[in-house]
């Protein structure tokens, strides 16, 4: 093919016919009407060829866009997941079970936040202090349970002191395969004895409540968000330094004067993390309470939902910042997660610290306070809102009594085992309750009921377990003998046969004591609430050494 006839090819179609109309009309030297004329032709043939390419042009350009808009918002996308680090739900040993949903079909939505002191980071480091401690295990200094309510009308938060001695049970760390046996100790070592999942583990055991989430924020990550929030508004009633004294190393840094105050980044850190000028552990969490108070009704001032910049901003520093468990771990499921959290009023969320009280073992330690601790839990397991501003809406799931189809075997015929879990750091053990219940059950012709001397247990909560399907009807049968809700007979792998596990809300006489409900806000007096919307206007007190 000769170029010529390349060149007249691709001039496409209708080009062959302009130039022997414009070649004919030059030969024959016609005038001004066959210009005319061959000018009329050429424009009639060619307006449909122009209309063509136009619609042929914008089909493409509109196909560009669309196809690069898509691609753009999939790269994107792909960024922000490729931030978000995740691992393990739990990585302990827990027996809390998912909770039913109400007769709406809804369930709660718990999600545990804790703040860790990694220096495993420059950053970290930087902000933190402690080089020296770059390689320690990192310890979960704030650790909150939020708590959704069924209908997402209510949340309540809990924090729970970092000093604060329970049961960290065995976990085995996802990253490196190393396992931990149970120990003893402050709950802020959770974290470094199995990562986030085995301080779920923990506050699984220690409420009774099953938490479906868990994330986590290190310094660098508390500076990012404060950022991308734009700041939040705090308060001193006196001028503020937190900084060592002659008697008291260490301090935050934080300096301010009285009254308001806006901060971010690395000043927003520093509230978080003071400790010494609030006068103690308590009363950091106070203060953090009021931070987070304050973040959400700015968040909701600024619409972020609505508002395409600053939630592309949002998204960023959030999946820069948070650790997740797995099962929220792409930008989707946050913002899902976010839209949930979203349609709580700021009046209806109530932020409070666990009852504590001094550890007799050690008096820089503290032990949840008996009845007043079992008390929010049960707040939290039976979806009871911590804000009285909601006690005429539902408060949720109600326990259920479904009666098993497995037909129970002749009394005599079940075997019963009765352990003794009444142990609490704070009122001790009640000896014998496993002899007393299982006599008792004797006494009602349960035959084959003994008492388990095999060990020492732990548990919040009175609950019969049960191995297998065949025998759900047994344990059911056990439980009403005993006065004991069929909600709380759970079945579990962790028994062989029908067990009873007297817990710490039955510390005396045979039969199950009736649970006395609490009525929604109706809280501890110890436990320091603070509503998202009635206590905005409060400031934190200075202690006096470190006032200025």
């Amino acid at each position: 093919m000769t170029r010529n006839s390349v060149q007249e090819e691709s001039a496409g179609p209708g080009a062959g016919t302009v130039a022997a109309v414009r070649g004919t009309g030059e030969r024959d030297g016609a005038g001004t009407a066959s210009a005319d004329t061959a000018g009329s032709h050429r424009r009639g043939r060619r307006r449909p060829a122009r209309k063509h390419r136009v619609l042929r042009w914008s089909a493409t350009t509109l196909a560009v866009l669309i196809v690069g808009t898509a691609g753009a918002g999939y790269l994107y996308y792909q960024h922000l997941n490729g931030n978000i680090e995740k691992g393990e739900r739990s990585s302990g040993d827990s027996k809390a079970h998912k909770t039913e949903p109400n007769a709406a079909g809804q369930t709660p939505l718990n999600i545990l936040l804790i703040g860790s002191d990694s220096r495993a980071s420059d950053a970290n480091v930087a902000l933190g202090g402690g080089k020296n401690h770059r390689d320690n295990p990192p310890l979960g200094d704030v650790q909150m349970l939020i708590h959704l309510s069924a209908d997402r009308e209510s949340a309540s938060v809990v924090s729970i002191p970092r000093d604060t001695r329970v049961d960290i049970p065995k976990c085995t760390d996802p990253d490196t395969g190393e396992t931990y046996p149970a120990t003893n100790t402050i709950i802020n070592e959770s974290l470094g004895r199995g990562g986030a999942g085995c301080t779920l583990a923990t506050w699984e055991n220690l409420t009774g409540v099953y938490i479906d989430h868990w994330m986590t924020i290190d310094f660098a990550g508390v500076v990012r968000m404060a950022d991308a929030v734009g700041g939040v508004e705090v308060c001193v009633n006196q001028n503020v330094r937190d900084v060592p004294t002659p008697q008291v190393p260490g301090g935050s840094g934080l300096e301010l004067t009285a009254g308001p105050h806006k901060v971010k980044g690395e000043q927003a850190l520093q509230w978080l993390r003071t400790r010494h000028a609030w006068g103690s552990d308590l009363m950091r969490a106070r203060a953090q309470h009021m931070y987070m108070n304050s973040m959400i009704r700015t968040l909701k001032e600024q619409n972020v939902f609505t508002d395409t910049g600053r939630l592309m901003d949002l998204a960023e520093a959030a999946t820069k910042s948070l650790a997740v468990s797995e099962e929220i771990g792409t930008p989707k499921k946050l913002y899902d997660l976010g839209m949930q959290l979203k349609t709580v009023p700021p009046d209806h969320i109530t932020m409070m610290t666990l009852p504590t009280v001094e550890d007799f073992k050690d008096r820089n330690h503290r032990l949840p306070d008996g009845e007043n601790a079992e008390k929010t839990w049960a707040m939290l397991r039976d979806d009871i809102p911590f804000d009285k501003n909601s006690a005429s809406k539902p408060s949720g799931k109600k326990p259920t009594e479904k009666v098993s189809t497995d037909p129970a075997a002749p009394d005599d015929e079940i075997g019963v085992l009765v352990q003794n879990a009444t142990r609490s750091e704070s009122l001790g053990v009640v000896n014998g309750r496993a002899s007393a219940v299982s006599q008792a059950l004797v006494e009602q012709g349960f035959a084959r009921a003994a008492a388990d001397t095999s060990g020492s247990y732990t548990e919040e909560r009175t609950v019969v377990r049960y191995p297998s399907a065949e025998l759900e009807g047994d344990a059911q049968r056990v439980a009403t003998s005993l006065g004991i809700p069929l909600s709380s007979v759970k079945r579990s792998a962790d028994v062989s046969g029908v067990t009873v596990v007297v817990g710490g809300d039955w510390r005396e006489g045979t039969t199950y004591p009736k649970q006395p409900k609490p009525k929604a806000g109706d809280l501890p007096e110890n436990s320091d609430a603070l509503n998202g919307e009635k206590d905005s206007g409060k400031c934190m007190d200075v202690y006096e050494p470190y006032r200025w």
